[in-house]
């Protein structure tokens, strides 16, 4: 389950946070702007971005171009049932 947590500061001076995948996890390393295919790391990934404070909420709706309800979505998906709350697959199952 990811938690909240602060960045830090890695030795090249970029910003970090711990990602779901427990590797370190900079700006460069979030998806794309233009992600279309959103898996479950990728949803995840902006999660913990925004929990660690790398990106703001408002940054990352207007990025992905997505709604605050779809955001607060994947993070209360993630809170209840983890990283496989977020399979689009098997919704129906962790509501």
């Amino acid at each position: 389950m990811l938690q909240q947590q602060q960045t830090r500061t890695n030795s090249r001076g970029e910003s970090y946070v711990i990602g779901p995948t427990g590797a370190p996890l900079t700006l460069r390393d979030l998806p794309p702007a233009d992600t279309g295919r959103w898996v479950i790391r990728r949803k995840a990934e902006v999660v913990a971005a925004v929990r660690g404070g790398l990106l703001s909420l408002e940054d990352a709706l207007e990025r992905y171009r997505l709604t605050s309800e779809e955001f607060l979505a994947w993070q209360r998906s993630i809170d209840r049932h983890g990283l496989a709350g977020l399979r689009t697959t098997r919704i129906q199952q962790y509501r």
